[in-house]
């Protein structure tokens, strides 16, 4: 495991104003005492922000914030963090992302993350009947423009922004609805992130719904993506996109292949051979091996009780980072697109090979569909970068 890592900071806990139907964090509440308050108490906040600064030797400094929805916490909260970022960081550059659901956004907000150069990433789910089937709030009432408005203020302040997209049954089937829409609507980066959860039977923790009459039995719950589709949606709006948008419109997949064909690797966790260098922080100071794995099996510890450093660097986060390519089934290891998926998310590792094998990726069709199908492209492009030339120009050739 590499000696950097990166946290995904919760000071919010997983508390929101939304409740998406496919949430996979609202659950954690178990985790702590019922009718807790999960807002970073400010001493807590201050411990989180210098043992980071110590814990990073780059010059520069990247903090994530996340929930839950972070934006609940206000303004005043943040210009706290930023205070304490200054405090703590040595003179060295510091950079801030905050995820949100976009509906508390307003002016104020807007202005404070120009400000202090924030990233912004923005949840949406493409146009509204897309973007409200699931994204409902506390009341089951649509979202959809609550978000556009907050997209609108992120546009009038000049605020950097992304969006983030959850691939999910609905939307599957409606690729370039969906890339049509976040391109119209400003967004000139497009993260996609395939929905899958599986039902409480399977294993873990999930949600016990029952099919669709005429859909058969399934791991995962009704609204989870289909591993085949999410392998077309992901085709379809590449093909779209390297004919007009290279260089324009920049979604996150498409550059995560570009870079493991040019040789430069994975900037996504997923698809590097081994993980553990992306780790998830409680409101609490309680420190998981991930963000997806916030489970009482993979607490390392408390940043109270033992540094963050320390805790980061422990034989068990390094045994779990390990693990990811340590159990890799056969099948895996022998497929033509191991060198670009790395088996992907350990998470999504529960169905069988095709001999009977335990530990295969339920995104496995996907995966071998597309990046099969960009290989051509990708080593096209890779070889204009090699010449000095624009990867852009694949639009002129292609």
């Amino acid at each position: 495991m590499p000696d950097s890592f990166h946290v995904m900071a919760k000071p919010v806990g997983p508390a929101c104003n939304l409740d998406c139907t496919y949430c996979y964090y609202l659950e954690k509440e178990h985790l702590f005492p019922k009718g807790g308050n999960f807002r970073m108490k400010p001493d807590m906040l201050e411990s989180y922000i210098r043992q980071y600064c110590a814990s990073q030797s780059s010059p520069e400094i990247v903090f994530t914030w996340q929930g839950g929805e972070p934006t609940l916490l206000g303004v005043e909260y943040f210009r706290s963090i930023v205070d304490l970022e200054k405090k703590h960081a040595g003179g060295r550059v510091v950079h801030n992302a905050v995820q949100t659901n976009g509906t508390l956004l307003d002016n104020e907000w807007c202005r404070f993350f120009r400000e202090h150069n924030f990233l912004v990433g923005l949840s949406i789910d493409g146009p509204r009947t897309l973007h409200d089937t699931y994204r409902l709030d506390k009341g089951h009432k649509p979202t959809f423009d609550r978000v556009m408005r907050g997209l609108d203020l992120l546009k009038k302040h000049q605020v950097e922004f992304n969006t983030l997209t959850v691939v999910s049954a609905s939307n599957v089937k409606h690729p370039l609805k969906v890339y049509d829409f976040l391109r119209e609507s400003g967004s000139g980066h497009i993260q996609f992130i395939p929905l899958v959860e599986r039902l409480p039977e399977a294993g873990l923790p999930g949600f016990a719904e029952p099919p669709e009459p005429g859909r058969p039995s399934s791991p995962v719950t009704r609204w989870s993506v289909d591993a085949g589709l999410y392998g077309d949606f992901l085709i379809a709006i590449f093909d779209q996109w390297v004919r007009r948008d290279v260089g324009k419109v920049f979604v996150q997949m498409f550059d995560v292949a570009l870079g493991i064909w040019s040789g430069a690797g994975s900037p996504l966790c997923v698809f590097l051979e081994n993980c553990g260098n992306a780790l998830a922080l409680e409101h609490n100071g309680d420190l998981f091996s991930c963000d997806h794995f916030v489970y009482s099996k993979y607490r390392l510890g408390n940043i109270t009780d033992e540094p963050l450093g320390i805790l980061a660097q422990s034989d068990q986060q390094k045994a779990f980072g390990r693990a990811k390519s340590a159990t890799l089934p056969k099948y895996c290891r022998e497929c033509e697109v191991l060198f670009a998926c790395n088996g992907e998310c350990p998470k999504h590792r529960f169905i069988k090979t095709p001999d009977g094998e335990d530990g295969l990726n339920y995104l496995c069709p996907a995966y071998k569909k597309f990046f099969s199908h960009v290989d051509p492209v990708m080593k096209r492009m890779t070889s204009l970068i090699r010449a000095g030339r624009s990867p852009a120009e694949i639009m002129t050739i292609h």
